[in-house]
């Protein structure tokens, strides 16, 4: 039975290892030191820390001061939550997500102050990804995940099984096309450990075990025009992708997932 929900229900134990939000733009110059200091007075209140994104490169010969330079990035306290505004894209990721709310309205403050300290001329793609580790009790490492998700994305498992084959882990990968510039992509497959380590963004690590991954990417892409970086229009659409993402979800998860785990803080 397809289920769409009239309304989000906030999960007090939801899945939820990551949410990046992506958009990415016409290519865009290097930002000055006043301009990172401009950017951090307009999202200081949510984003005080500066945190160098951290890379190693190993040149031979003269390298241009553009090519060491590194994009702004700047975390909460907590640093749950991070904004890096690359020279072609501006990406928000979050490892602690309650609920869509605050995260449409970070998505507008960053947007906005990029297109205050140094616009850029054109949106190119939007993209919402979540990235989702569903943990169940269990006593064993063998899980029968027909009781918790949808069935059909456990694949020839079943099958395997009743040839007496040890259920391992898999993968699976389903593209949707949504309209002529919106897709959507889903991974998905039983796993055991961690899909998201803890790094230079802190999240919370269950013990290690067997988990099931659903990781969901809504996306819009320009067709033939590309339309201006404008914060309105980008948080509009943010909201309208990531209405499939819940629809899916919602639906690729059991009534018994529900009522076991998520509602339980």
């Amino acid at each position: 039975m397809i289920r769409m929900p009239d309304s989000r229900e906030v999960y007090p134990n939801a899945p939820v290892a990551l949410v990046a939000v992506e958009a990415r733009h016409t290519a865009a110059a290097t930002f000055t030191p006043e301009q990172e200091a401009e950017l951090k007075a307009l999202i200081g209140g949510e984003f005080p820390i500066a945190q160098p994104v951290p890379t190693f490169t190993l040149n031979f010969g003269a390298v241009s001061p553009a090519a060491l330079a590194q994009p702004p990035r700047f975390t909460n306290r907590e640093r749950t939550v991070a904004v890096t505004f690359g020279p072609q894209a501006l990406v928000i990721e979050a490892t602690h997500h309650d609920h869509f709310g605050p995260l449409s309205s970070l998505v507008s403050l960053v947007v906005s102050a990029r297109q205050k300290v140094a616009p850029v001329d054109g949106l190119e793609r939007l993209g919402i990804r979540y990235v989702d580790e569903i943990r169940v009790p269990a006593t064993t490492d063998t899980i029968d995940w027909s009781q918790w998700v949808e069935p059909s994305l456990l694949g020839p498992v079943e099958v395997g099984t009743r040839l007496g084959f040890q259920p391992g882990e898999h993968q699976g990968l389903a593209n949707f096309q949504l309209g002529a510039d919106r897709g959507l992509t889903v991974r998905y497959g039983p796993r055991v450990g961690y899909a998201v380590q803890s790094g230079p963004l802190v999240r919370n690590m269950p013990p290690p075990s067997p988990f099931f991954l659903l990781d969901i990417d809504s996306f819009w892409t320009a067709t033939d025009e590309i339309p201006e970086f404008d914060p309105s229009r980008i948080v509009a659409l943010c909201n309208e992708l990531h209405a499939p993402v819940n629809a899916l979800f919602e639906n690729l998860i059991t009534e018994r997932l529900r009522e076991e785990v998520l509602r339980h803080a």
